[in-house]
């Protein structure tokens, strides 16, 4: 499995350990750039913790990469991609809708 992968799946596992423990919220885009008074409306904790899960799908994703060339099965890599794509689809769309997050 390349170097580049194997870093980016152990960065995607750090970062699911440390949203999983409800902590790291200024690492989430757009959550990072809002004042106090904004941030207060929302339930840090669980936006987190989905964030840490959507980490560790992510990760699992990249390693479905790496797998497949270690198999030279293409079709394996077309699976991690399609699940890669899917999650950051959801996440968007799972985040931005119906105030999921909101006190």
């Amino acid at each position: 499995m390349p170097a580049g992968l194997i870093g980016i799946i152990v960065l995607f596992i750090v970062l699911g350990i440390v949203f999983s423990l409800g902590k790291g919220a200024f690492l989430i885009s757009g959550y990072n750039t809002l004042s106090k008074e904004e941030k207060a409306k929302y339930d840090t904790e669980a936006l987190c913790k989905f964030m840490g899960k959507s980490m560790f799908m992510l990760a699992f994703s990249v390693f479905l990469w790496g797998l497949s060339t270690l198999l030279n099965q293409h079709f394996v890599f077309v699976i991690g991609f399609i699940l890669f794509i899917g999650t950051v689809i959801f996440l968007i769309i799972y985040t931005n809708t119906n105030n999921r997050f909101r006190k």
